[in-house]
C-alpha cells in the first residue's frame, strides 16, 4: 500500500546503493515494522525507523529483503526483474514498472 510520504510504491524498480542489487517493491511500511533484534542484527547502517521501509523481491535470487528508504534509489536499468514470485504478485511489466494483481471483490 503506498503512503504519501513514501518515495516508492508497489511495482517500482529499485536499486540498493549500498549492496548493489536490483529489485521490485512488493509492499511498503510507513515505518519500520520489524523486531528490535532484527534491527540490531541486520540494519547495520542504522537507518531511521520512522521513515518508510520496503519489502523487495531481489533480482536473480529467491529471497526477499526489507530495506529502509534511504538505501534505495530508482533502478536506472529499467529491465524486468527475475524472481520466482513475480508472477504470484504481479500481472504485467509496463512502462518500467510492475502492475500488481487485483483481487476480485
Amino acid at each position: 500500500m503506498p503512503y504519501s510520504k513514501a518515495k516508492f510504491s508497489v511495482g517500482d524498480l529499485v536499486h540498493h546503493h549500498l549492496f548493489d542489487y536490483r529489485g521490485v517493491i512488493f509492499d511498503v511500511d510507513a515505518e519500520f515494522q520489524g523486531s528490535e533484534d532484527w534491527y540490531a542484527q541486520m540494519a547495520r547502517s542504522r537507518p531511521p525507523r520512522d521513515e518508510p521501509w520496503y519489502h523487495v523481491l531481489v533480482h536473480n535470487a529467491t529471497h526477499t529483503t526489507y530495506v529502509a528508504e534511504r538505501n534505495l534509489e530508482s533502478d536506472p536499468s529499467k529491465d524486468p526483474i527475475r524472481h520466482p514470485l513475480i508472477s504470484e504478485l504481479f500481472n504485467n511489466f509496463e512502462n518500467n514498472r510492475y502492475l500488481i494483481h487485483r483481487r476480485p471483490n
